[in-house]
């Protein structure tokens, strides 16, 4: 009897096991049909062997086999860098090609983590196979990013932003940088070249298309692109090499249109750089660059123009014409001067007294540039404004006809061919024409340079056309001015003849007086 119970009791608990058992496999086979995030293998240190997490769940042993009703949960690597959310890590070694699409994603993070390693570049033969793989893995990215297939989240921005803050941001070596803005002319310096470049082109471009991608959630990329960051990327533009710095200016171009409430940061960040180059260093690669991007800035001014906004031509770029390496920026310069005049027409006279309050006396060239951009304002100038500063205008002028530097002085000549300059003349002969006309004869007397002359002579006729009477009356009262001046000279060396005279004769005296002749 009692083995007749213990046998059922045994088909009891067999019949019991195998329910659960199936239970299970039913349970299992559903759970497996719910979408859910994607999982991972255990790490190489577990050996490929499962953990098993049985402390609340029933457990049954049968034939030796362990079973239990709580599954198995698959660890996840969470990265202490990047916040991934949970994604599972791939090798980042493998190619976008041979994983599934679940897994792109995950393997974009992975190879963002591979390449914030650095390697010296000065030595590229002692890490010659990880620069290479590094460099192959920066291609990837860009190919996959420009794919398509991306998705700029938060784990996505986060981890690009890392990597190209640990490729880009950088201090550069210390070293004699007199001629750093490259000078104004022949002493100029070559170039730099930064020997990482073939690593650092790629990852500006990666920075360049995750600040142009067009779902880009912007609350979330502000977070690390701060103005920690940006502050970062403006201190780029002193590098020497002008491919960084021409990178940079299309980076920083994005940025400031892409993230309006950083706007007022930037310019702020702008002018303090320049503020730094005019009243301290005098030294800095990329004024240039940074006048580019203010040339865009200041097209998109709206009107009427802030006051923070004229403080910056006042103090910041009517300064810049005063410095030596003029020419290294003058383009740009001018471009943005030009932009303010034509927002608003009222501010031409106060750059024409900036120009006049900076004008170069001994350096040709610079002048040179001044009557260039003179030209420029001019044609912007309305005839209100003109006539606040024609006075001292067309004194300065008329030292420029002068000059002995037979360019400065063609330059100044080839003014009066611009239609609207000769309009404003024209307007106000009766006090610009006596002041031209003295130095169109002064030209006429003294000048060397035939081509000189030749313009002198076309420009008197121009004038004589305009109103013969006022020039006829200005040449008698400059020919008379001449006949004054030349007996006010005469008198002025007869009067220093004799006091020399009365000198030599009151030293005679006295040392006749202080050696007496005995016999």
């Amino acid at each position: 009897m009692l083995s007749v119970l213990s046998y059922d009791s045994y088909l009891c608990v067999c019949s019991r096991t195998l329910a659960s058992l199936g239970t299970a496999t039913m349970l299992k086979q559903f759970l497996n049909k719910i979408p859910r995030k994607a999982v991972k293998t255990d790490s190489p240190d577990t050996n490929g062997m499962e953990q098993e997490d049985n402390s609340n769940g029933f457990q049954c042993t049968l034939g030796g086999t362990t079973f239990s009703s709580r599954f198995n949960v698959v660890k996840r690597v969470s990265s202490a860098v990047f916040p991934t959310g949970g994604t599972e890590a791939v090798d980042p070694h493998m190619s976008f090609k041979v994983v599934s699409n679940s897994q792109k994603q995950s393997l974009f993070l992975s190879k963002l983590t591979l390449c914030c390693e650095l390697y010296d570049f000065n030595d590229h033969d002692k890490n010659y196979s990880q620069i290479n793989l590094k460099h192959e893995t920066l291609i990837e990215l860009v190919d996959f990013v420009s794919s398509g297939s991306v998705k700029f989240n938060e784990a996505a921005i986060s981890a690009t932003c890392k990597m190209c803050a640990i490729n880009l941001f950088r201090v550069f070596p210390p070293k004699d940088r007199s001629n750093s803005m490259g000078g104004a002319g022949e002493d100029a310096e070559e170039p730099m070249f930064d020997p990482a470049w073939s690593h650092l082109q790629i990852v500006y471009d990666l920075l360049l298309r995750l600040v142009s991608y067009s779902s880009l959630d912007l609350k979330v990329a502000k977070k690390y692109m701060d103005h920690s960051f940006i502050l970062r990327l403006l201190d780029l533009f002193d590098s020497e090499d002008p491919r960084e710095r021409d990178c940079l200016k299309t980076v920083m171009h994005r940025v400031y249109g892409k993230f309006m409430v950083h706007r007022p940061f930037i310019r702020k960040a702008v002018s303090n750089i320049i503020y730094r180059f005019i009243f301290e260093t005098q030294r800095h690669n990329g004024i240039s660059e940074l006048l580019e991007i203010f040339g865009s800035v200041i097209s998109g001014f709206a009107l009427p123009l802030k006051e923070e906004h004229k403080m910056f031509l006042l103090r910041a770029l009517i300064p810049l014409h005063k410095l030596k390496p003029l020419g290294v920026y003058h383009q740009p310069l001018t471009y943005c001067v030009i932009q303010f005049i034509d927002k608003d027409q009222k501010l031409a006279s106060v750059v024409i007294k900036g120009l006049l309050k900076y004008w170069p006396i001994t350096n040709s060239q610079k002048e040179l540039m001044f009557l260039s951009e003179l030209e420029e304002v001019l044609e912007m100038t309305s005839i209100g404004e003109f006539q606040k500063v024609m006075g001292p205008l067309f004194r300065r002028i008329a030292y420029c006809l002068n000059s002995t530097h037979y360019q400065v002085s063609e330059r100044a000549h080839l003014l009066w061919k611009n239609e609207h300059i000769l309009n404003l003349v024209s307007q106000n002969s009766q006090a610009i024409i006596p002041l031209t006309l003295s130095a169109l004869e002064r030209n006429s007397q003294n000048h060397w340079n035939q081509a000189v002359l030749n313009l002198t002579r076309n420009l008197k006729k121009i004038l004589s056309e305009m109103d013969e009477e006022l020039v006829t009356s200005s040449q008698r009262t400059s020919q008379e001015e001449g006949s004054t001046l030349s007996s006010t000279l005469e008198k002025r060396k007869a009067a220093w003849e004799r006091l020399e005279a009365a000198a030599r004769g009151s030293l005679i005296s006295t040392d006749s007086a202080a050696c007496p002749v005995t016999f």
